[in-house]
């Protein structure tokens, strides 16, 4: 897998679009932070992160994953993935653009760490666009 951020992407809006309540996806600090402003941005019911396996022995060395409850009815009608491994798309802070005239959001990654786009304004930091959602 060369891109982790769009295999959470593409695991989200699959599991939406065929109707299901929860998805599951690899662990990764930077998913964790994905699933944080996801849901306090209300795009997402819940999350938690877990281990695969019941006892301590496997918990051990079982896989750790993401746990995310979806929303319903759903609240997204798209997730656009902007930056990619192959292009990377940075902005400063004076060219970030809203999405969809305020009705959807992009996570920027800044020195300061994952934020929003209305956040990044409005702390004046630029970084890269990784993506949109509305």
């Amino acid at each position: 897998m060369n891109d982790p951020i769009s295999d959470m992407l593409t695991r989200i809006r699959n599991a939406q679009k065929a109707g299901h309540k929860t998805v599951i996806v690899p662990l990764s600090k930077i998913k964790l932070e994905i699933s944080k402003i996801l849901k306090k941005e209300s795009y997402i019911e819940n999350f938690s992160a877990r281990h695969a396996g019941a006892s301590a022995k496997q918990a051990k060395g079982g896989k750790k994953f993401i746990e995310i409850n979806l929303k319903y009815p759903a609240v997204m009608s798209a997730i656009k993935r902007v930056s990619r491994p192959g292009q990377r798309i940075y902005v400063g802070a004076s060219k970030i653009k809203s999405v969809k005239n305020g009705h959807g959001f992009s996570v920027i990654s800044t020195p300061k760490g994952l934020m929003t786009n209305k956040e990044a304004r409005k702390a004046c930091l630029g970084g890269e666009i990784l993506f949109e959602i509305w």
